[in-house]
C-alpha cells in the first residue's frame, strides 16, 4: 500500500514523495518574463520538501494570459530565466513542471487586487481574445472570435514551441492545462462549443483538439520525461462536460502517451454551484484512476496531512496536488512528514526544520 512520502517513477523521473505544488498564478511577470519572484516562491516549495513543484500557468502566446501579468513561454528569450527556477528546484531534490496553457475568452482581465474584471487595450489588454465559439463568458466579457481551422493549428504548434523551451529550460515534467474554462476546456465542453465543424458537436469532435495538442507535445517531449493534462472533471452544469466524458477521455489521451491525469472542475460558466467541502473532488480522480486505468492527481481543499495520506493509502489518486495551503506554509510537506511520523524521508539538512 503506498503513502504520501513513498517516492512515485513516472518513465524516467522519480518524485521523492507523491505531494506536488499546484500551479497558482501568481501574477508578477512583466511580458510574461519569469523574475526573482518566481524564484523565491517556486524554490522555497522545493526546500519545503514538495516533490515536483509546478510553475504557475505559462501562456503560450502573449494573447493566451489570463492577465497582463501572467507568466509565458512563447519567446525562446523567456527560456534563460526558467531555466535558472529549474536547476533550483532540480537542486533542492524536488522535480520541477511547467503548466502550458490558452485563457481563450477568459483572457485579458485585470488581476483579482485589481478586480479581475476584463479590461481592453486601454487598460493593459488585448483583442480580439479567442474561443471555440463566438460566446462571451459573461455579460460583463467581450464576445470572443471563434478559431478557425487554421488558427486551431497554429494554436496547436505554439503549444508544442512552448514545449520545446519547457524542455530546453529543462522541465521534466509537462502539464497542458485543459481545465478551468480556458480554451482547451472551451472545445470540450457542449456549455461553450456550439461550433458546426469538425471540432465541435460529437464527443469526438470535442476532444479533437486537445488530442492534437497531446500528440503535437508528446512528439517533442523526451520519452524519458512525464506528460500531464489537467481537466475540470466536470462543468456542474446539466448539458456540460461530465465525469464520464472524462473517463473516457482520459482513456483516449492515455493511449498518446499521457502519464497523469490531474483531475481538478469547474471554470467554464460563472454561477454554478459547487459543493466545496475538503477533498470534494477526489471522487473524480478516483473513478478516472479505476475506469480509465491511469494515474490521476487529486486537487482541491487538500489541507490536511491526515487527508493527504489518505488519499494516497485507499488508492484514490496517485499523488495530491497542493495550492493555497502552499501559499499559505511553503514548509507543508515538512509539516506533513513530521504529522505522519516520517521524517526519515527527509535528508539531513531538513534537521532544522524540526526545531
Amino acid at each position: 500500500m503506498s503513502h504520501l512520502f513513498e517516492p512515485l517513477t513516472l518513465r524516467d523521473v522519480t518524485l521523492r514523495n507523491r505531494i506536488v505544488v499546484s500551479p497558482m498564478c501568481q501574477y508578477s511577470s512583466i511580458d510574461g518574463y519569469a523574475n526573482d519572484w518566481h524564484w523565491v516562491h517556486l524554490t522555497s516549495r522545493a526546500v519545503g520538501g514538495a516533490g515536483l513543484v509546478f510553475t504557475e500557468a505559462a501562456a503560450i502566446e502573449p494573447q493566451g494570459r489570463i492577465s497582463p501579468e501572467d507568466l509565458g513561454i512563447w519567446s525562446d528569450d523567456q527560456i534563460e530565466a526558467l531555466a535558472k527556477i529549474v536547476t533550483s528546484i532540480h537542486n533542492c531534490g524536488a522535480v520541477a513542471g511547467i503548466q502550458l496553457a490558452h485563457a481563450g475568452r477568459k483572457a485579458s482581465t485585470a488581476k483579482p487586487s485589481e478586480g479581475g474584471h476584463a479590461i481592453d487595450e486601454s487598460q493593459g489588454g488585448w483583442r480580439p481574445i479567442v474561443s471555440s465559439s463566438a460566446v462571451a463568458f459573461s455579460p460583463k466579457h467581450p464576445t470572443p472570435e471563434a478559431l478557425t481551422v487554421e488558427e486551431i493549428q497554429q494554436t496547436t504548434e505554439a503549444f508544442a514551441q512552448a514545449a520545446r523551451r519547457s524542455v530546453e529550460a529543462g522541465f521534466r515534467v509537462i502539464e497542458i492545462h485543459a481545465a478551468h474554462g480556458y480554451l482547451l476546456h472551451q472545445f470540450l465542453s457542449p456549455l461553450v462549443n456550439q461550433r458546426q465543424d469538425e471540432y465541435g458537436g460529437s464527443f469526438e469532435n470535442r476532444t479533437r483538439f486537445l488530442q492534437e495538442v497531446v500528440r503535437a507535445v508528446r512528439e517533442i517531449v523526451p520519452e524519458r520525461d512525464s506528460l500531464w493534462v489537467r481537466i475540470s472533471a466536470t462543468d456542474w452544469a446539466e448539458q456540460g462536460w461530465d465525469i464520464e466524458q472524462s473517463i473516457s477521455l482520459s482513456d483516449k489521451i492515455k493511449s498518446l502517451g499521457v502519464d497523469v491525469i490531474d483531475c481538478s472542475s469547474g471554470g467554464t460558466i460563472p454561477g454554478v454551484k459547487i459543493p466545496l467541502s475538503p477533498g470534494y473532488q477526489v471522487p473524480f480522480a478516483e473513478r478516472i484512476r479505476r475506469e480509465a486505468k491511469i494515474q490521476t492527481g487529486a486537487v482541491g481543499l487538500i489541507t490536511s496531512a491526515e487527508l493527504a495520506d489518505y488519499i494516497i493509502r485507499a488508492g484514490q489518486a496517485d499523488v495530491v496536488l497542493i495550492g493555497r495551503e502552499f501559499l499559505r506554509n511553503p514548509y507543508w510537506a515538512l509539516q506533513a512528514a513530521k504529522e505522519l511520523g516520517q521524517e526519515k524521508f527527509y535528508p539531513v539538512q531538513y534537521e532544522r526544520a524540526w526545531i
